[in-house]
């Protein structure tokens, strides 16, 4: 059996134990599992967008690089225990990630390769697979490039899937609606807990919680945040809404489209000839009784937790 086929397996049977966490703990009751944008998120963003960037990646971009840098037998840190690798590599760039997200979300630029990672307002396992094909392909040929150029070939076929496989059942974890204590835990590892809150549509959590996986990158440089943990003392210890405070897109393409050109999304998205496009899996899930109608798009000013940190950029 091959790794990949391994790796696929145990990705797969994490998911089933996600779901399953998610029915029976929730951390926010009474949320569908096929919710609003799950289409968009798993066929859209998890299998079309994921296998297209993965071979533009690796293929287009780091072994052409490979070859030129003359790199692909030195194999530098190659004589590594495998596990020293796979840590090494966590932790690098889950620093890098701490960094570049920060950077998203304060540069109005940046920001519009991100927003439709916060644009999800149903926070689960799925939730985390919407991201930006532009965000993809920065950060993961950041983070596979170095894996490939310090190790030989052998070793990077093996560190690749281990460390992709990780991010995956990381991302599912972080995303997942499971009403999970971590308590201290979270002052140095990520969990539902604290992502919870980075995804909250709360001023106060626009510009928090950036690290994915190791949460202490984030008290370190001062930008943890989660209720109940010193020296944060909060009434509210769960987010009243998620999203982001101005009207986005719920397709694919035009999620696209509108980070580079800002457009009326209401007036768009109710064009004739459009909106059945953009509503029949809904539509469909509806008739099949497995949804609930969709709620009014969010349009006023997201709560408030009485702090004076500011949102997002937001410009067109």
């Amino acid at each position: 059996m091959s790794l990949l086929t391994i790796t696929t397996s145990i990705l797969l049977v994490w998911m089933l134990i996600i779901i399953a966490l998610e029915r029976r703990y929730p951390y926010t009751a009474g949320l569908k599992l096929f919710r609003e944008g799950w289409w968009l998120d798993l066929v859209w963003y998890t299998l079309i967008q994921s296998y297209f960037l993965k071979i533009l990646i690796f293929d287009y971009i780091i072994q052409p690089a490979e070859s030129a840098l003359g790199l692909s037998k030195e194999g530098y840190l190659s004589h590594w225990p495998l596990w020293a690798l796979v840590l090494f590599f966590l932790i690098t760039h889950d620093f890098y990630i701490y960094w570049f997200h920060r950077w998203q979300h304060h540069n109005k630029i940046l920001w519009r390769t991100h927003e439709a990672h916060h644009s999800v307002k149903t926070v689960d396992w799925l939730a985390g697979s919407r991201s930006h094909a532009l965000e993809i392909l920065i950060n993961q040929t950041i983070e596979f490039a170095p894996i490939v150029f310090l190790l030989d070939e052998k070793t990077a076929a093996v560190v690749v899937p281990i460390k992709a496989l990780i991010d995956a059942m990381w991302g599912m974890w972080i995303h997942s609606n499971i009403d999970v204590k971590m308590g201290k835990l979270q002052y140095f590892i990520n969990g539902p807990q604290m992502h919870q809150w980075h995804h909250a549509n709360h001023r106060e959590v626009f510009y928090a919680n950036y690290a994915t996986k190791f949460a202490f990158f984030d008290w370190i440089f001062g930008t943890g945040f989660l209720p109940g943990l010193k020296p944060l003392k909060y009434a509210i210890l769960k987010p009243r809404e998620y999203g982001l405070p101005y009207d986005y897109p719920r397709d694919y393409f035009l999620q696209h489209w509108f980070s580079f050109w800002r457009f009326d999304v209401k007036k768009v998205e109710n064009l004739p000839w459009l909106k059945p496009y953009l509503e029949w899996q809904q539509t469909l899930l509806r008739w099949m009784g497995l949804v609930r109608p969709l709620k009014k798009a969010l349009t006023t000013e997201p709560p408030s937790l009485n702090t004076t940190t500011q949102m997002p950029p937001t410009h067109s």
